[in-house]
C-alpha cells in the first residue's frame, strides 16, 4: 500500500466525485480511478460504490477512511519535521475565504506569507454559501483552515482562533425618519425591509439571531453578497441594513445608527479542524494571522 494510493481514495471520498477528486491532485482522471482499483485489488474488495450519481463509501471505504487520513497526517508531520530542520516548511496549504474579508487585509498577509515561506503553494478559494460552507469544507478536509464569521457556539469538529470584530451598525437611506436619530432600539425595526446576505453568511447569522432573541420579525426582501456594496442598495431606497463599520467609513448618502439593546458583535476567526493537529504550515498561517491583526 503506497501513500499515493491512500491520496487518491481520501481525494475521492472527500470530494464524493473522481473528476473533482483529479482536480484536486492535480492528475488526471483515469489516474485516479486506476489507482483506486490497484489499492481495492490489494485490498481484496470495493471501497467506494460506483453505480450511484454521487460516489460513495462502502463499510470497507468507510473503515479505511479515518485510517487513511491519520496515515496521511503522520506522512505530512514527518516531511514537516525534517523542512523544518533543513530550514523551510514545505508542502500545500488549502485556505478558504469569505467573498468579501474587510476586516484584515488579505492581500498583504498572504503575500507575507509568500515571503516569508515561499516553499508552501497556497491554494485559496472562496465559498459562495459563506461561513457554513467554509466550515463544513474544513470538517470534511477540503480545505486545511478558513476564514469564517461565525456568531453564537462553535460548530462541532471545529476549532475557532479569533481574529477580529466588527459590530453591525444600522444603515438608512438619508431621508428615512431614523435618519436624524444617533441611536434605536430594535423593536423599532420590526416588519421593515432589509438588505441582507443570504443564510449561511455570518453578517446574516448574526442579525438573525439577534432578531430572534429580541422576539421581532425580520424581513429580508433582497439578499446579497457582497456585503460592501449594501451601502448602495440601502442608498437607493431598497431597503435598511446591517453592515460592519469598516464598511461605513466612507459611505455616502445613508445615515448610520447604533441598535442600543442587540448583539450585533461579527466575530472573523479562523477554522481548522480540531480532531487533528493541523500541519507546520497551517499553524504558521494561525500564528502570522493572529499576529496581523493584534
Amino acid at each position: 500500500m503506497e501513500l499515493r494510493q491512500l491520496e487518491c481514495f481520501v481525494a475521492v471520498a472527500e470530494e464524493a466525485n473522481f473528476t473533482r477528486a483529479a482536480a484536486r491532485l492535480h492528475i488526471v482522471q483515469s489516474a485516479v480511478s486506476a489507482t483506486i482499483k490497484s489499492l481495492e485489488r490489494e485490498l481484496g474488495g470495493p471501497l467506494l460504490d460506483r453505480n450511484s450519481k454521487r460516489v460513495l463509501l462502502t463499510d470497507a471505504g468507510a473503515a479505511l477512511l479515518p485510517r487513511a487520513r491519520d496515515t496521511l497526517d503522520a506522512a505530512r508531520d514527518a516531511a514537516d519535521a525534517v523542512a523544518e530542520v533543513r530550514g523551510g516548511l514545505r508542502g500545500t496549504l488549502r485556505l478558504g475565504t469569505l467573498t468579501s474579508v474587510r476586516l484584515l487585509d488579505l492581500p498583504a498577509l498572504l503575500g507575507g506569507f509568500h515571503r516569508q515561506y515561499p516553499g508552501v503553494v497556497l491554494q485559496t478559494s472562496a465559498a459562495p454559501t459563506g461561513s457554513q460552507g467554509l466550515v463544513d469544507a474544513v470538517r470534511e478536509r477540503r480545505l486545511d483552515l478558513a476564514f469564517v464569521s461565525l456568531a453564537g457556539p462553535r460548530p462541532a469538529g471545529i476549532t475557532l482562533t479569533r481574529l477580529s470584530t466588527s459590530v453591525l451598525d444600522l444603515v438608512v437611506p438619508v431621508d428615512h425618519p431614523l435618519a436624524d436619530r444617533a441611536t434605536v432600539s430594535i423593536t423599532e425595526l420590526a416588519g421593515l425591509d432589509f438588505v441582507d446576505s443570504p443564510v449561511g453568511y455570518g453578517n446574516r447569522a448574526v442579525a438573525d439571531r439577534a432578531f430572534a432573541a429580541a422576539s421581532v420579525a425580520r424581513r429580508v426582501s433582497i439578499e446579497i453578497t457582497d456585503i460592501a456594496t449594501g451601502v448602495d442598495f440601502v442608498r437607493n431606497g431598497l431597503g435598511l441594513a446591517l453592515l460592519p463599520r469598516f464598511v461605513l467609513a466612507r459611505a455616502k448618502g445613508v445615515a448610520t445608527l447604533t441598535v442600543s439593546d442587540a448583539d450585533l458583535d461579527w466575530p472573523l476567526s479562523l477554522a481548522s479542524p480540531s480532531d487533528r493537529t493541523p500541519g507546520a504550515a497551517a499553524r504558521a498561517m494561525i500564528e502570522m494571522a493572529r499576529d496581523f491583526v493584534a
